[in-house]
């Protein structure tokens, strides 16, 4: 549900209604509007594909597979854009309000779409998927200010859980297919499953000594702590923090020190900041290559494995471990990624 990010939330699904939503409304607009319900049709009379809207791919592709053929699914940030930094557009605006349902991130992620999101929760259900992730398994870096780190997908047992308040929530909206919905997160859930061991497995092939994550900016520390890899971002949590000299040479200090081979670039992030690191540890006399393109804020290309959540996640677990010194098949946990460009 739409809540002011980093704050408690009541958690009761049973009870789970717009409420929650209103008092956030009521928090940054300093509004009293009370929910029109008018999409909330009873089950019996409810008009099918039901019309879904997703912020990030990500959030796009689990819904997606639950839904199944009971809906329609509309994304709105697509591949190679940051979400951090993104404003919706007109067209997008015209998605959510003509949706039946919205579903989102959370956290922050989404910043610059709050606004957005508290209007159309007015008139329609609006649920942030990492609502379903229990607060003691968020991160909260000082350098967030309090707020938890929205990046929580890198986990994949921690999108097991969003995935399953997402089908939660479709079943309290549309209870006719209730059934239909669990059977296809449990479907999906097994392979998430199967894609988190895999993660495990294969970093784990990396020597310890070379097992540290460069990338970009810090979106890679929820799959630091699950999969055992140190990870290191140039920018901070959010792309809006900007890298200053001093964290550039810093990382340069750090990867002439341990004799780091590879880092890493980012499909929605600029690479300037990561090729300032490659020169200047060229300048120390060290040679580190760019190990490969990570996705981090969006999926890869529509259309493709890389463009499924599972293929995002087998593309980084397989390029990390390749370029670190671990064993990976060139092609991924399922043969499927497309071959790794020279």
């Amino acid at each position: 549900m739409l809540h002011r990010p980093g704050e408690r939330k009541p958690l009761n699904r049973a009870a789970r209604s717009w409420t929650p939503v209103l008092v956030a409304v009521a928090s940054f607009a300093g509004c009293d509007a009370k929910p029109t319900d008018s999409n909330a049709e009873s089950s019996g009379r409810r008009t099918y594909p039901i019309k879904i809207t997703c912020t990030i791919g990500m959030v796009s592709d689990i819904v997606r597979q639950i839904a199944d053929d009971k809906a329609d699914v509309a994304g709105i940030i697509g591949e190679s854009v940051d979400p951090h930094l993104y404003q919706p557009t007109r067209d997008d605006i015209v998605r959510l309000t003509g949706a039946d349902v919205v579903f989102y991130n959370g956290r922050l992620l989404e910043g610059k779409m709050t606004d957005t999101l508290i209007k159309v929760s007015r008139k329609r259900p609006v649920f942030a998927v990492s609502d379903g992730i229990p607060e003691d398994r968020l991160l909260s870096p000082e350098e967030f200010q309090g707020h938890y780190d929205p990046h929580v997908w890198m986990d994949v047992s921690l999108w097991i859980r969003a995935a399953e308040f997402s089908a939660e929530s479709l079943a309290e909206f549309d209870p006719a297919n209730r059934d239909a919905y669990r059977r296809n997160y449990d479907a999906l859930a097994n392979q998430l499953r199967a894609l988190d061991k895999y993660a495990r497995e294969t970093i784990a092939t990396i020597p310890k000594e070379r097992r540290i994550l460069i990338t970009a900016h810090d979106a890679f520390n929820y799959f630091g702590r699950a999969y055992d890899i140190e990870v290191r971002g140039i920018q901070g949590i959010s792309t809006e923090s900007e890298a200053g000299i001093k964290d550039i040479n810093a990382l340069v200090d750090l990867i002439v020190t341990r004799n780091i081979a590879a880092v890493f670039v980012e499909s929605s992030v600029s690479r300037k900041n990561v090729t300032a690191l490659v020169e200047g540890a060229a300048a120390r006399g060290h040679t580190v290559t760019i190990g490969g393109t990570l996705f981090s804020d969006a999926m890869g290309t529509s259309g493709t494995y890389e463009g499924t959540y599972i293929g995002m996640i087998d593309h980084n677990v397989t390029t990390i471990a390749r370029a670190l010194g671990g064993n990976a098949p060139p092609q991924g946990m399922q043969g499927k990624l497309a071959p790794a460009k020279p």
